[in-house]
C-alpha cells in the first residue's frame, strides 16, 4: 500500500526543488526559446509561485537547482547537441547575471530559499552536492517541479529515486517542448518511479 500523500510530503521531511525556472531559461530573454515558449504558454510560472509560497508557509525548503557557467564557459560539457547548442546561444547563464537569478515570479527569499547550482551534465543533482545535502538536513520526500520534461526533470528524479529519496511530481508543474510528449513522460515513466500528483492538491496539503 502507497503512502498517503499529506504524509508523504510532511513538511518535516520534504523539499521542493525547481529546475532551471531562472530568467535566462524560462524568461524573455532566454537561450532555450521553445523552453520558454512552452513556460508561458502552459501559465507554468504562476502555478509554481503559489506552490513556492505554500512551501515556504509550511516550513519546506524551497531549492532553486540552476544552471551556470563561467565566463570562459571552462569545465562545461561538449559532448552533446544541447551543449553545443548552449554554448552558441546569444543568451549565456554566466555567473552573477541575472540570466542565473530565479524567476521573479517565483522568488527566491534570502535566508528561506537556496540556490544549488549546476555547471556540467544534465542533472541537478548529479555532482552538485544536492542529495547529500537534502539527506543532512533530514529530508526524506523531494517534490520536483520546473523545467523540463524533456531532459532536466526525468534526470532529476532518476537521480533522487538512484539516491534513496520519495520524489513527488505534480503533473502541472512542469512542461515539455512538444504538445503531449510531457503527459507521455509523466505516464509511461516518471508514474512508474515516483508519486503523480497536482500543484493544487500539494498547495492543500501544506497548507
Amino acid at each position: 500500500m502507497g503512502m498517503d500523500l499529506q504524509d508523504l510530503v510532511d513538511p518535516a521531511h520534504t523539499a521542493l526543488c525547481v529546475v532551471e525556472c531562472q530568467n535566462g531559461v524560462v524568461g524573455e530573454a532566454s537561450n532555450m526559446p521553445a523552453v520558454a515558449d512552452a513556460v508561458a504558454a502552459s501559465g507554468l510560472l504562476p502555478r509554481l509561485a503559489v506552490l513556492a509560497g505554500a512551501a515556504r508557509s509550511a516550513g519546506v525548503r524551497v531549492v532553486h537547482c540552476t544552471f551556470h557557467a563561467h565566463p570562459d564557459l571552462w569545465g562545461g560539457n561538449r559532448n552533446s547537441r544541447l551543449f553545443a547548442a548552449g554554448r552558441r546561444a546569444e543568451v549565456q547563464q554566466y555567473v552573477g547575471t541575472e540570466a542565473v537569478e530565479p524567476a521573479a515570479e517565483i522568488g527566491f527569499v534570502e535566508g528561506v530559499d537556496v540556490i544549488v547550482p549546476r555547471f556540467h551534465g544534465l542533472s541537478p543533482v548529479a555532482g552538485t552536492g544536492l542529495a547529500p545535502m537534502l539527506g543532512n538536513e533530514g529530508v526524506t520526500t523531494v517534490v520536483v517541479v520546473g523545467v523540463s520534461l524533456n531532459v532536466a526533470i526525468p534526470n532529476a528524479v532518476f537521480d533522487l529515486v538512484n539516491e534513496g529519496f520519495q520524489v513527488v511530481v505534480p503533473a502541472d508543474g512542469s512542461v515539455a517542448t512538444m504538445p503531449g510528449y510531457g503527459e507521455q513522460v509523466l505516464e509511461h515513466t516518471l508514474a512508474y518511479i515516483s508519486t503523480l500528483t497536482d500543484v493544487a492538491t500539494l498547495v492543500e496539503a501544506w497548507l
